[in-house]
């Protein structure tokens, strides 16, 4: 399989470079939304677009990735939800493997089922060891999975999970606090997380401000993800790439 996009992950976090990913979800946008995201990411050079959410609803998923591929250049990342949120007209898939529950539909039922889809779909394939930290709110994630978060101050279950998730075979590490989280996921776990793998780490959830991307990545986040911050105000979106790509400079 192909694995270009990947690599550009890989290459960024080997040289320090921090990366921005602003989260598309498909029943919260129109035509005249996505192009104003677009146009936003694309003056703030915005790393990915990822695209996806806990439910998706309405069949608007291919033509929404396919305006953002028609409008800018900016790689196009699948975050589903659940198999049959596949889209041929993205770049590339998270292939997400809930390594923080004990649901072994989550954990590998479901990709049993998709995998067929997903070879034929011609997406670069990237697996991802998704973990689940309490936000301090319920998330849609956690209710459909029925698997409790990791609490928010056990680092070393979040450090151990990690850790195998990297031993098994994934090459990318995904600790999300969940959409809407009440608080993000803390400093010292990122810290610790990054600390121990070599592989990519992407941070997302309660992320609603510069400054507190800017402290995720020092922490070593590789990849911040926004998404329902930006959602409320779509202007945060150059204030947060300012944030995220002055590490580099500063590395």
């Amino acid at each position: 399989m192909k694995n270009k996009l990947y690599q550009h992950f890989l290459k960024n976090k080997q040289q320090g470079q921090k990366s921005l990913a602003v989260l598309i979800d498909p029943d919260k946008v129109d035509g005249d939304k996505i192009e104003q995201l677009v146009t936003l990411g694309t003056d703030s050079k915005v790393d990915y677009f990822f695209v996806g959410g806990s439910l998706i609803i309405s069949n608007y998923l291919d033509e929404c990735i396919q305006q953002i591929k028609s409008s800018c250049n900016i790689p196009v990342v699948l975050f589903p939800g659940s198999p049959a949120q596949i889209s041929k007209f993205a770049d590339a898939l998270l292939y997400l493997s809930l390594v923080s529950g004990r649901n072994a539909e989550l954990l590998i039922g479901q990709h049993v089922v998709s995998a067929p889809f997903v070879k034929k779909s011609g997406l670069e394939i990237m697996p991802t060891g998704y973990m689940v930290i309490d936000g301090g709110a319920p998330t849609t994630v956690s209710y459909i999975s029925n698997a409790t978060p990791i609490p928010s101050d056990k680092n070393e279950i979040a450090l151990c999970t990690a850790m195998a998730s990297e031993m098994l075979g994934m090459k990318l590490i995904y600790m999300d606090a969940g959409s809407g989280a009440k608080r993000a996921i803390t400093e010292s776990m990122i810290a610790m997380v990054s600390a121990n793998i070599e592989i990519p780490l992407i941070v997302g959830g309660g992320i609603t401000d510069p400054e507190k991307a800017y402290r995720n990545c020092k922490a070593g986040a590789d990849v911040i993800v926004i998404g329902n911050a930006i959602e409320k105000d779509p202007a945060l979106i150059k204030e947060m790439a300012t944030a995220v790509h002055s590490l580099a400079i500063t590395a």
